[in-house]
């Protein structure tokens, strides 16, 4: 592997640093009651929003439709996705300095495994909350069920609720795709070296 390309291995696996700058998931809400809307942040570790108040305010809604309270003690994933995050990141350097075609591979391979396995994780939550309703709510609808959108918008009774990745998943993006990358570089110089090796003839 040619030094440019080990270069943007690391660079790839360093990428991975945005899940801890920015957050990787947006959702937000907008209801008659916050006609500004509320957006709450799902970070790598922790919840948060726009404001100080918002987790506070989107449970306030969800109380009445009989939702469960969000805190981010009650996602243990928050506590261990930060170790796996690093994993990649340190386990990426060390495929970009061993240069190692099959290793890039792996990795990519792994991180998108883990990607999708996040993702997943992220939908059970949503269908979790949205249907494990408190029968004594203010507000009941026979057979209505409050699951928010995976991607894109969605309207639950008066509430319009809209679901977009953030800027911390420009790291996962990145790190599969400058991986990948390094990866198809690596199996097109690898022909042109073997045409470049000299034949000996056989005696």
């Amino acid at each position: 592997m040619k030094t440019y390309q080990k270069a943007l291995m690391i660079v790839a696996a360093l990428s991975l640093g945005l899940l801890f700058m920015f957050p990787m998931w947006k959702i937000y809400l907008k209801a008659p009651q916050y006609p500004e809307g509320l957006e709450l942040h799902i970070w790598v570790n922790k919840l948060g929003g726009s404001s100080e108040s918002v987790l506070q305010n989107f449970n306030i809604l969800n109380h009445y439709i009989g939702m469960e309270a969000i805190h981010a003690e009650s996602f243990a994933e928050l506590q261990y996705m930060p170790y796996i995050v690093v994993f990649f990141m340190i386990t990426g350097v060390l495929v970009g300095l061993i240069g190692k075609q099959n290793l890039v591979l792996g990795w990519s391979g792994l991180l998108m495994l883990g990607g999708a396995v996040g993702i997943l994780d992220f939908y059970l939550w949503l269908v979790k909350f949205g249907t494990n309703l408190d029968p004594m709510a203010a507000i009941k609808v026979p057979g209505m069920t409050y699951i928010p959108p995976l991607l894109g918008s969605k309207v639950l009774l008066n509430f319009e609720a809209l679901s977009l990745p953030a800027w911390g998943s420009l790291g996962i993006f990145l790190g599969i795709s400058l991986s990948l990358l390094v990866w198809i570089l690596g199996r097109k110089a690898a022909p042109l070296s073997q045409a470049r090796t000299p034949k000996h003839a056989v005696a």
